[in-house]
């Protein structure tokens, strides 16, 4: 009897020792997740965000859908404003020269790739949420856009709010975004 005691209890302290192991992993394996889906997130969010830039060179506003910010970026191009002489002295003559340059040329020799940017990293194919407009800001009409994602949609088995007790500002609804829809700002808030 003392013996089946013994073994009962040797095998309820192993399996407390695995409890505990996987406890303690928890943690480590949440920090590391977050730190690596958020990284990639945010690469994304960072391309996305240099599309729009030139998006916006091209057409003087924001894309509201990644259909059009890619159409533009791959069909359209930019203008180089060459001018020779000084345009402000009325006694010298001066010359204009607006060159095109493709815009997908431009972008390929940045690094950038534009052929899957509304896809959020580590889904089935989710797609950033993307929104551009017009406001009036400080007596000025501006365009404004803001593209993200809610931590939930990339965070895949770490999207509770249980794992907030890891990290203190880990919030599963809070936006990973770049821009704003109520001021001209592009920053991200990484």
């Amino acid at each position: 009897m003392k013996s089946v005691i013994s073994i009962v209890l040797f095998l309820a302290s192993i399996f407390l020792m695995y409890l505990l192991f996987l406890n303690i992993q928890e943690p480590i394996k949440f920090q590391k997740e977050l730190e690596t889906r958020e990284t990639k997130v945010i690469k994304k969010l960072e391309d996305i965000r240099k599309a729009q830039e030139y998006y916006k060179d091209i057409t003087g506003k924001y894309a509201n859908s990644f259909d059009s910010l890619k159409y533009v970026l791959q069909t359209d191009s930019f203008s180089i404003i060459k001018v020779e002489g000084d345009p402000d002295d009325p006694t010298s003559k001066f010359i204009k020269t607006v060159i095109k340059r493709s815009a997908m040329d431009s972008i390929k020799s940045v690094g950038l790739d534009i052929s899957d940017l509304a896809h959020i990293p580590f889904t089935d194919n989710d797609k950033f949420s993307i929104e551009a407009d017009t406001l009036t800001y400080q007596s000025t009409l501006v365009n404004v856009t803001q593209v993200g994602t809610r931590y939930k949609n990339f965070m895949g088995p770490f999207a509770s709010k249980k794992y907030s007790k890891y990290d203190n500002s880990y919030d599963p609804d809070k936006m990973l975004k770049f821009g704003d829809m109520s001021s001209p700002n592009l920053s991200g808030n990484w």
